[in-house]
């Protein structure tokens, strides 16, 4: 996760933050962390939600990295083909995630992976937004 805050080029949160917040979501039962390689190259952070539009939880996809000596491996495209297997596990009704449209490669992933932002109804790309509290 320190790889990734890193590849984002921040200096915040801080190393202590970040180990302190995933000692704290690996006690979460609706959070998992998926691990890719032997020494570990990637992570993937999934977390579960009730969701009434599927009747199911949703799994969020919140983090996905792999380190860049391994990309191009395969190892990210594990990485989200383990998340769909342990979100079946759990029931969940569909997967979802954010990609910042700056990122292609990994925007191509996920979309060959059969992710998209169009909704129809009404038609139109779904958007995430955010504001800071």
């Amino acid at each position: 996760m320190i790889g990734f805050r890193d590849w984002w080029q921040r200096e915040q949160p801080s190393d202590a933050v970040f180990e302190t917040g995933v000692r704290r979501l690996l006690t979460d039962p609706n959070t998992d962390f998926l691990l890719a390689g032997h020494p570990a190259v990637g992570v993937c952070q999934l977390r579960y939600r009730y969701a009434i539009w599927t009747e199911s939880e949703d799994c969020w996809l919140e983090d996905i990295f792999v380190e860049a000596g391994a990309r191009g491996s395969g190892m990210g495209r594990a990485l989200v083909e383990a998340a769909f297997e342990r979100a079946r596990e759990r029931g969940c009704g569909r997967v979802e995630l954010d990609v910042n449209e700056a990122n292609p490669a990994a925007l191509s992933l996920y979309e060959s992976l059969g992710f998209e932002a169009w909704s129809d109804p009404p038609g139109g790309r779904n958007l995430l937004m955010r504001r800071r509290l």
